[in-house]
């Protein structure tokens, strides 16, 4: 399955206990429950779907935008690539 915005926006939610609709795109994810266990977490997941982030970059940018952000670059797309995909509240 690609990954998608909707999709990172749910993985979030299930590591932070979390309805996906209370993650904003801009809300920090350590003030939402996300704490870097939680992280590496993620990131361990996103590596399985052959998505490779650095820990120490994602935490630096640590909302859900940013994360999304950081996944485009390392699959070296782009808002067009990935269907205008924005982050929405």
């Amino acid at each position: 399955m690609a990954m998608t915005i909707e999709k990172l926006r749910a993985d979030i939610a299930a590591l932070a206990h979390l309805d996906p609709e209370e993650i904003g795109p801009d809300d920090n994810l350590a003030d939402l429950g996300l704490d870097s266990m939680r992280l590496l977490n993620l990131i361990l997941e996103l590596e399985k779907a052959g998505i490779k982030l650095d820990f120490g970059a994602s935490a630096e940018r640590f909302t859900l935008s940013g994360l999304w952000d950081a996944i485009q670059a390392e699959q070296g797309t782009g808002d067009d690539a990935a269907g205008g995909a924005q982050p929405r509240a």
